[in-house]
């Protein structure tokens, strides 16, 4: 991997208040690309890091996006099948939000694999990390049986590993803030898509159509199930086109393979709305929250899917190419285009150096109204229109290009010349995908269903560049659901040409770092170095040229004035003036070679600046020198005049002292020679005291606070000697005491309504590590005499959530606990998750808390039930006892807490079996496992249930039939 930059490998620094940055990854389908994308989002989370959990949100983002965006490929096993641009957000260098764009996500592989490949990740996770309740309630069955995903599973060490993939795709859910119900409706959606794949159809021997096979007719229930429709509407839209001609309805069947295309087109149009959905639900809930007048500071990192030349291309390989020429070619712009026209505008002697210039293929793709894609809208529009029509119209357009080739023989396809070489494409689908044609009545089928998600998804509207909008919604005319999907629908191919234009406009605009990732061999296998392999790859990349230019060039660039402003202390007087002049003059004093003085600014090699470091790194230890012997001066006289006033002080301390001694002589010589009886002086009255306790008044000594010292964020060190300071004696004025107050009774109301219910255990108390709300202080001083590792968990006093306070070795850390939006605890600054309270502090009495890896030991327990720290909980009760009255417990959603009186624990007890009563009246099964119970499900319907009998009945029987060319070569995964 290798970072070039046209301003130079030195000033790759990351400034983030300055510009717009743009990294920039391009390379081979398996070269590392998505990997590095990883490592530099990871490296610039760290150096923002600040006080929320947005930086690990953003983390949370990648593993997400593979799960759904990313398959197996004969070239890579984590091929990402679509391109991603990161967009992050920065204020003062702390992130403060992101934002997706996702480019031409391969749907086609929903419905089809190649050989060696597999489809996309998440329907493998699913079955490995489904447990076998969860599959029975979304209606998945042994994965051998789907035909879109081949028949083909994997070992069960695969599969252990596809099982830990699943929970990392749920903790990044749940991290990012997806609510239960919409994943469970997105997992259910996906279920449904693998059902309706199995449908199959026989032709009607009656009237020339079809129906459903009788051995796929569970699956067809299975799918209707899935998508909360009505399965006799879905076998509609499958089976016949229905639109109505002034005012009469007429219906047109389909044929078999017009049926198939049908069940294909609503599984891959369905993947790709979820996979549109997570996309701006991810935009949504990581926007920044900040003022629209702020200016914001932008990283931007793209990650685009690789050049690809397979045994059999299509029309996603076109896309793909296409996207790699138009980086190849911004790549050249910046590196050979810009660079060499700065040399000739300033007037430098310089030898033009050639390169593989791609414009040429960029006009045969992206021309109007000639162009490759052009002529494919055009022929998309007639519906009479083939795919060899669409072929015979490329052979006679650019029979004269040096770039395109026709297919030799009877074959449908065609070959480009790519920068990167020689790509034949299969046309057979190119126009079928471009149009991405919808069966009539579906989108209105799907708008109606009872699955809350998919009608939303249904319901959303498609932008220019083929982002679905959820919250925009698309313009329905009723009856007109033939014109929705009519020519004037946007085409894949110009959806993909705007977002792609997009993404140059924003490329231009910013400042690029690019990273050409290089793929050491081709058998996907580590340690290995293929010269031919990579020397090819640095060819047609145009690093060869790259790295001559950046020897014969001038990497460095920097303006006169900036140059006068940094170096203008090598000439050692104040005052130079910013000219080129003073650039010269300082040039000459430090006898550099090989710059050259241009027009406007100097031009440097990339050495240069190494040079002028060490001149400047001279005089700065010739100023420490300096300034060491003068400070060494000033010490010693000001060493000199204090000695000397210390001597003068000190014989004028003598001479007092030895007045004083010989005054004292003289009175006790005076007293002994009177002869009269010495009188006794009368003794002084102690003035009492006016304190309760007799004592004397002493003046207020401040106590030392418990937290002495900081050495992380986290902990105050803790000291046995130091007496436990006394609470509640801090003044505070009236306003602050108010605004404390407000605070607290907003928690106590916060617990009450949303946490009590959660926190409380199944017989009705509270755990033992939780204590109310205390604060750190007291916090501190239960765990002053703990053993090491004991822990307790508190209510903040200041904002909704929890404080984990941890017993250390001499200190005590206290990690903030926060509870997301859709109600997932997570301590601040960790990477996982957690469904419960409970559940986060047995996680992490087995894993410790980052940084320092603490693990939770034993948890600080209440001496007795009498003694809970939960009175502070009971300061906010109803108003009055008519608002008791007029609100009857068992329609309230929240109970008042009980009176001072009545212990806390009673409320609490009452209210759980309240909850349990309410919820077994509901009839709300729990599944019995408890990671099952802390997941919700969707609701259990018949049709799924009767689906999964008829389907196993016909399972009973070899799956021939159903399953028409599936073969399964690997070990399939025990069910």
């Amino acid at each position: 991997m290798e970072y070039l930059s046209h301003k130079g490998q030195n000033n790759c620094t990351l400034r983030l208040m300055e510009f717009i940055l743009l990294f920039l990854g391009s390379g081979e389908s398996g070269a590392g690309k998505t990997e590095s994308t990883k490592l530099l989002l990871r490296h610039i989370m760290n150096l923002c890091k600040g006080n929320s959990q947005l930086e690990q949100q953003i983390l949370q983002v990648n593993p997400l996006l593979e799960a759904f965006g990313n398959a197996q490929t004969v070239m890579n096993d984590n091929s990402s099948r679509f391109g991603k641009y990161i967009q992050l957000r920065f204020q003062k260098n702390t992130v403060q939000g992101a934002k997706l764009n996702e480019y031409l996500l391969e749907k086609s592989r929903v419905v089809q694999q190649d050989a060696g490949e597999r489809n996309f990740h998440i329907f493998y996770y699913m079955f490995a990390g489904l447990s076998s309740e969860q599959k029975e309630m979304y209606g998945l069955l042994d994965p051998s049986l789907y035909r879109y995903i081949s028949g083909r599973f994997g070992t069960q060490e695969v599969a252990e590993r596809w099982k830990h993939k699943y929970q990392e795709v749920c903790n990044a859910l749940d991290m990012v803030g997806f609510q239960e119900q919409e994943q469970v409706d997105m997992q259910a959606i996906l279920a449904g898509v693998l059902s309706l794949g199995n449908v199959t159809f026989d032709p009607e021997e009656s009237n020339g159509s079809v129906k459903v096979n009788e051995a796929s007719r569970g699956w067809l229930k299975a799918a209707a199930g899935q998508f909360g429709v009505q399965e006799d509407e879905l076998l509609k839209c499958l089976i016949c086109t229905t639109s109505v001609t002034r005012g009469e309805q007429i219906q047109r069947f389909h044929t078999q393979q017009q049926a198939e295309d049908a069940r294909d087109s609503i599984a891959k149009v369905a993947y790709g709305r979820v996979f549109g959905w997570i996309v701006s639900k991810i935009n949504e809930l990581l926007a920044e929250n900040v003022d629209p007048e702020v200016e914001l500071r932008e990283i931007g990192i793209l990650d685009i899917f690789g050049f690809e030349n397979f045994a059999v291309n299509r029309f996603e390989q076109l896309c793909i190419n296409l996207a790699n020429e138009q980086l190849q070619h911004f790549f050249n712009h910046h590196i050979f285009q810009l660079e060499q026209a700065a040399y000739k505008e300033e007037g430098l002697p310089w030898e033009t150096i050639t390169f593989n210039n791609n414009e040429p293929i960029l006009n045969l793709l992206l021309a109007k109204p000639l162009g490759l894609l052009s002529l494919l809208d055009e022929q998309s529009a007639f519906p009479q229109a083939t795919d060899k029509t669409f072929v015979d119209k490329l052979n006679s357009s650019f029979k004269r290009s040096l770039h395109f080739q026709p297919a030799r023989g009877r074959v449908l396809g065609f070959s480009i010349m790519h920068y990167a070489g020689k790509v034949q494409y299969a046309a057979r689908g190119f126009l079928e995908k471009n149009r991405d044609t919808l069966p009539a009545n579906i989108r209105e089928l799907f708008i109606n269903s009872i699955t809350p998600l998919l009608s939303v998804l249904f319901t959303a509207t498609i932008s220019r560049t083929g982002t679905l909008m959820p919250h925009v919604k698309a313009k329905v005319v009723p009856g007109a659901e033939d014109k929705f999907h009519s020519t004037r629908k946007q085409s894949v191919g110009a959806q993909f040409r705007h977002s792609l234009m997009v993404l140059m406009e924003r490329m231009y605009s910013a400042d690029p770092h690019f990273v050409r990732c290089i793929k050491p061999n081709n058998q996907k296998e580590p340690g290995v170095l293929d010269n031919q392999v990579m020397l090819l790859q640095l060819r047609y990349n145009g690093l060869l040229e790259t790295i001559r230019i950046r020897r014969d060039g001038f990497s460095w660039r920097p303006s006169f004035e900036e140059f006068a402003e940094r170096y203008g202390i090598l000439l050692v007087k104040p005052g130079v003036p910013l000219t080129k002049e003073s650039c010269l003059e300082i040039l000459q004093s430090t006898e550099l070679k090989g710059w050259i003085c241009g027009k406007s600014r100097l031009f440097f090699k990339y050495w240069h600046q190494e040079q002028l470091a060490k001149h400047v790194e001279r005089l700065e230890r010739a100023a420490v020198i300096i300034q060491k012997v003068f400070r060494g001066f000033r010490c010693r006289k000001s060493f000199l005049k204090l000695s000397a006033e210390l001597r003068a002080r000190a014989q004028q301390l003598q001479e007092e002292a030895e007045r004083e001694r010989l005054r004292q002589l003289a009175l006790a010589a005076e007293a002994q020679e009177r002869n009269s009886f010495p009188v006794p002086m009368p003794r002084k009255r102690c003035p009492q005291s006016s304190h309760p306790s007799g004592q004397s008044q002493q003046p207020p000594v401040p106590r030392p606070r418990s937290k002495l010292t900081e050495s992380t964020p986290f902990d105050n060190f803790l000291n046995p000697s130091v007496p436990r300071p006394v609470l509640g004696t801090e003044e505070q004025t009236g306003e602050e005491a108010k605004m404390r107050k407000l605070k607290r009774g907003a928690t106590v109301r916060w617990f009450k309504e949303t946490q009590a219910q959660k926190v409380v255990q199944d017989d009705g108390a509270f755990p033992s590590w939780l204590h109310g709300m205390i604060s750190r202080r007291e916090a501190e001083n239960l765990l002053i005499d703990k053993p090491l590792g004991c822990f307790l968990v508190r209510i903040s006093q200041s904002r909704p959530g929890y404080i984990l306070t941890y017993r250390g070795e001499g200190r005590c850390r206290h990690y903030m606990i926060q509870v997301q939006p859709n109600a997932r605890y997570v301590i601040l600054g960790e990477d996982r998750a957690h469904a419960s309270l409970t559940e986060l502090v047995r996680y992490h009495q087995a894993v410790g808390i980052q940084p320092f890896m603490e693990i939770l030991t034993v948890p600080c327990g209440q001496k007795s039930s009498e003694s809970l720290c939960y009175e502070n909980l009971e300061d906010l009760t109803l108003s009055s006892q008519a608002d008791k009255e007029e609100a009857p417990s068992e329609k309230q959603s929240c109970p008042s807490l009980p009176s001072s009186s009545k212990p806390a624990m009673q409320w609490f007890r009452r209210t759980k079996n309240i909850q349990n009563q309410e919820t077994s009246d509901k009839g709300r099964a729990k599944p019995s496992s408890a990671e099952c119970s802390r997941r919700a499900f969707p609701r259990l319907r018949s049709s799924i249930h009767l689906a999964i009998q008829e389907i196993q009945q016909f399972t009973s029987t070899p799956m021939s039939c159903l399953n028409r060319g599936a073969h399964c070569t690997e070990d399939v995964l025990p069910k």
